[in-house]
């Protein structure tokens, strides 16, 4: 009699064929309260099919109201991090979240740059939804010359493309016009989040660099406090189809339709005393 969960083969192991993960690596800081950062990024990868990985690089002392402290992991235990994972269980696509300092941007860089891994998906963290500031000034410009060229799609909501421009954007009518200026010489795609605008209807603007195709997303603006991680939960989608083999305007779709949909399932409950979570599992309970 096999036992509950056992499954009863004939042949030897050689005569089975095995499956494979898509697998996503998450590479960005540690949020306690579970809603942001690496924790929110194995959420997002999970529910959209993919085996999750995540490498460390700061563990942020924080929760739904705001961030304490950031204690940063040494960059070279960062890097073997990346390395343990891709020599090991390897990497269809990666995000990349927070990264806080020069020294570590460079680390992550060189390191990636040793693996032939396409699909790298940056969501350029500078400011928490809470308003802490989440990377150094020195750093900015290191981001925007020796990291952003190397990936293939960056997410920037409007206050970090305003860093990045290094000027003011006032309205929904601009992001069509700035979004290839955030293109880098068009080396690196560009999805323009709107979510910091005052009209009722969102529309984040995606460039495809690999194409030249401007596509505008629209979405209804949701009447709710849980916003905590959103840019980290899209990000790690874009990152999740990326990883499923989608076409880049299709994972970037379908990344815009699944945030969506859990900041307006998550927008019923009341966890935390600020800015509480989407609900990453909307399709499976809720």
């Amino acid at each position: 009699m096999a036992f509950l969960g056992q499954r009863i083969q004939t042949g030897t192991m050689a005569d089975i064929e095995k499956k494979h993960y898509r697998r996503a690596l998450s590479i960005a800081g540690s949020d306690p309260s579970g809603g942001a950062g690496i924790q929110a990024d194995l959420k997002t990868f999970s529910a959209c099919g993919c085996y999750g990985a995540t490498v460390i690089v700061a563990v942020v002392d924080e929760n739904t109201v705001g961030v304490t402290g950031v204690h940063p992991v040494p960059v070279p235990f960062v890097a073997g991090q990346i390395r343990s994972v891709l020599d090991d269980t390897g990497a269809d696509a990666v995000k990349i979240g927070m990264l806080h300092s020069s020294e570590l941007i460079r680390s992550v860089k060189e390191t990636l740059s040793g693996y032939a891994i396409r699909n790298i998906v940056l969501d350029p963290v500078m400011v928490a939804t809470s308003g802490d500031k989440l990377l150094r000034d020195e750093a900015i410009g290191t981001l925007k010359e020796e990291l952003i060229p190397c990936v293939r799609v960056i997410t920037p909501n409007i206050p970090e493309a305003e860093i990045l421009l290094g000027k003011k954007i006032r309205s929904q009518k601009e992001l069509p016009l700035v979004v290839k200026d955030l293109s880098f010489g068009n080396s690196v795609s560009v999805l323009l989040k709107a979510g910091h605008l005052a009209e009722e209807e969102l529309v984040d603007v995606f460039y495809n660099a690999e194409t030249g195709e401007v596509i505008e997303l629209a979405s209804r603006r949701i009447a709710t406090r849980n916003t905590h991680g959103t840019g980290c939960t899209l990000s790690s989608a874009i990152a999740a189809f990326l990883a499923h083999g989608l076409p880049l305007n299709d994972a970037v779709a379908k990344a815009k339709n699944y945030i969506d949909r859990a900041i307006s399932a998550g927008a019923g409950y009341e966890i935390g005393k600020g800015h509480g979570p989407v609900h990453h599992f909307y399709d499976f309970w809720g």
